[in-house]
């Protein structure tokens, strides 16, 4: 039981999934679901998907990384916390400005978590003034979890909420994000003063104008999945889950010794005294808005004759090679070779080809040819 003290009252939550972030940082807005979704292997859960079973009613057993890419999320942890510390302060200025000190920070687990995370203790060192940060869950083909936002909304108000995630791949989730918050403005008035725009570190795809770079960089955190991000599953929304209830999720208990959570937060950290405000430089491609990620990844849907179904920039490759076996990584020949080692080593690990192409908005893409969930 977790019971949360606000303006309006005390407001009790009921079997909150557990995490190994503190509530000081984050209140995880998901029920514990554990033995109500099945765990399952690559295989299995592809089977499934391809008869139609949705990806949010099952969960993938998530493995140890080997020790050659622990080394290797080390060394870019090390050369890349300051790159990241830098979007970050770039980025809650902007957030700040837009909501001072009526902020209320909503990010999408889990890439969104230990981002929202680093903004708020980011404003509270420069700004001095505390924000609230919830984390929710956002599920394609199920929308919002709209238990969540009435929470938030109820406590808070709408007109404050920002929404956060890590990275921007071809803007998927923003269209996804859109629809679901002018259908809670349609649906109650609380609501009216939502804003659906998502900030970001990296924004390639030219999609918001949240971002803390256009740059496509490595976060750290995106090389790994629960054991960053508070040993937190993805989240889930059964069939005989209600909207008067939230999302679920589960912790993943057995990979207790190997949660790096908040060496992530603090090494990042550590460097938001130096913050450096121009660091990145984006190329000129990068920066042309008029053409925009979805413009690139129609180019390549046509050059290799597939319909959608690929991962474009840093982020989302990382992402599609830790939880499946793509049939290529495209990579950037000009891309910096330090935000690739983890995507290299995940490649050389599962037998991945690897090819050139010449990226104009990513460093590199992934590409599935059949996938029923990515």
């Amino acid at each position: 039981m977790l019971i949360i003290t606000y303006k309006k009252g005390n407001f009790q939550l009921m079997n909150l999934v557990k995490t190994t972030y503190s509530s000081d940082d984050v209140v995880m807005l998901m029920q514990d679901v554990k033995g109500r979704v099945p765990i399952l292997d690559t295989a299995e859960r592809e089977k499934l998907n391809q008869s139609g079973v949705h990806y949010s009613e099952m969960l993938p057993l998530e493995y140890v990384p080997t020790d050659e890419y622990m080394k290797i999320y080390n060394e870019s942890l090390k050369s890349l916390s300051y790159d990241t510390a830098c979007a970050i302060a770039v980025l809650a200025d902007k957030i700040v400005n837009r909501h001072g000190e009526n902020t209320v920070l909503v990010s999408l687990a889990r890439a969104g978590t230990p981002i929202g995370i680093l903004l708020k203790r980011y404003i509270k060192l420069k700004y001095n003034f505390d924000v609230p940060h919830y984390s929710i869950s956002i599920i394609r083909g199920k929308g919002i979890d709209i238990k969540a936002m009435n929470i938030i909304a109820d406590r808070h108000g709408s007109s404050g909420i920002q929404f956060i995630d890590g990275w921007v791949g071809k803007g998927a989730i923003n269209n996804v994000l859109d629809e679901a918050c002018e259908q809670l403005r349609q649906s109650d008035d609380k609501f009216k003063d939502l804003d659906s725009t998502l900030a970001v570190l990296t924004d390639p795809a030219c999609v918001t104008d949240m971002y803390g770079t256009r740059q496509d960089f490595l976060i750290p955190s995106a090389c790994l999945n629960a054991t960053v991000t508070g040993l937190v599953s993805r989240t889930v929304k059964l069939k005989d889950m209600t909207d008067d209830e939230l999302h679920g999720a589960v912790f993943y208990e057995e990979n207790k010794d190997h949660d790096v959570s908040y060496d992530f937060i603090n090494t990042v950290a550590r460097y938001f005294d130096s913050i450096d405000a121009h660091h990145f430089s984006p190329s000129i491609a990068e920066m042309d808005e008029t053409f925009k990620g979805i413009d690139e990844v129609r180019e390549i849907c046509k050059t290799y004759n597939i319909p959608d179904i690929n991962k474009p920039g840093v982020g989302e490759t990382t992402r599609v090679l830790l939880r499946r076996v793509p049939h290529v990584v495209l990579i950037n020949p000009k891309a910096d070779s330090k935000y690739l080692a983890h995507i290299l080593q995940l490649c050389k690990e599962k037998n991945i080809q690897t090819e050139y192409y010449n990226l104009k908005k990513y460093n590199v893409c992934g590409i599935i040819k059949t996938v029923a969930d990515l």
